[in-house]
């Protein structure tokens, strides 16, 4: 697929959001109404000792991804309980129309002790268009499990011939640059299939091979049919030092499929980087593919991990 890239389309800081949140639209995700089209996106709020919380929100924009309509000033899924697998966040989730209703798919996250965080991918459902959405249950639909023991999240789910496919990632390790330095993981890309799109079958571990090294991380794969084949996008990065060098951040990966199983990864870079100070030469991340009025976009964060806000190519 070849792109034109639009340029950024929304920044958090120019918005009045819930729960004070400032900054960061991170994993923009797209459900289209008839006059409009709602992104969801995960923004941040501090608490009280300083640490970040993950709260999802929406923009309606026109359909051309033109236009901010409105931005939603509620919280649209409250955190979870103290002890529950998304106390500390909701990043990010992945809504689907199952007949009158929206299922959000959602990853929760909460602190660990001797490494920074785990989680899960949980299940909320709205009756009323994706205003609010209630919980299906406190716990996650799709978990840690014996040869996926941490870290399973970023689950993005379509519905084809009759059954849900779900990929999401999980953890495979942490690793250590050095003594004094912290924690980083190791995650890829996975496959799980439901009849009913609460229970799930993992039935796939490593989709996508390897492009970096054994350590390269894979994340937020979304999937779409377009021009006879099934299209991922999903972005990559190396396991360490990604956060401030821009040589090992994430960048925008494309791979191919005729039935969902066997994936051919493409070696050509999805989109041009940013130059200079511009919002995305440091990374592209967390992308999101679409199709409204026949035509296919591509949403994704820039720099920071979308502290800044998501941007838009559409497929030419």
């Amino acid at each position: 697929m070849k792109w034109e890239k639009l340029g950024k389309i929304f920044d958090p800081r120019d918005h009045a959001l819930a729960s004070d949140c400032k900054e960061f639209a991170q994993a923009p995700q797209v459900v289209v109404f008839p006059e409009f089209v709602r992104v969801f996106f995960s923004t941040r709020e501090r608490d009280a000792v300083g640490k970040f919380l993950s709260h999802v929100a929406f923009v309606d924009m026109d359909r051309s991804f033109e236009r901010v309509l409105r931005v939603s000033s509620h919280q649209v899924i409250p955190l979870g309980a103290r002890g529950t697998f998304d106390e500390h966040g909701i990043f990010p989730i992945s809504p689907l129309r199952v007949g009158d209703r929206i299922y959000a798919y959602t990853t929760g996250w909460t602190r660990r002790v001797s490494v920074s965080t785990d989680s899960g991918i949980g299940l909320a459902i709205s009756d009323d268009g994706g205003e609010t959405f209630v919980r299906h249950g406190q716990g996650p639909v799709l978990s840690a499990s014996l040869h996926e023991p941490f870290l399973v999240s970023d689950g993005f789910v379509i519905q084809h011939d009759g059954r849900f496919h779900m990929w999401y990632i999980y953890g495979q390790r942490w690793i250590r640059p050095s003594e004094s330095g912290a924690p980083d993981r190791v995650y890829k890309i996975a496959h799980a299939t439901s009849a009913d799109g609460i229970n799930w079958i993992k039935s796939q571990s490593e989709v996508i091979p390897d492009r970096i090294d054994v350590d390269e991380c894979q994340a937020l794969p979304t999937v779409t049919f377009h021009d006879g084949r099934f299209h991922m996008v999903f972005c990559y990065r190396h396991a360490t030092d990604f956060r401030r060098n821009r040589e090992r951040g994430y960048r925008l990966a494309h791979a191919t499929s005729t039935d969902l199983i066997h994936w051919q990864r493409d070696d050509a870079p999805v989109l041009p980087m940013g130059t200079g100070d511009e919002w995305d030469a440091d990374m592209q991340c967390y992308p999101h593919l679409v199709r409204v009025d026949r035509a296919t976009y591509l949403l994704y964060n820039g720099n920071e991990f979308g502290r800044f806000g998501f941007g838009l190519a559409r497929a030419v």
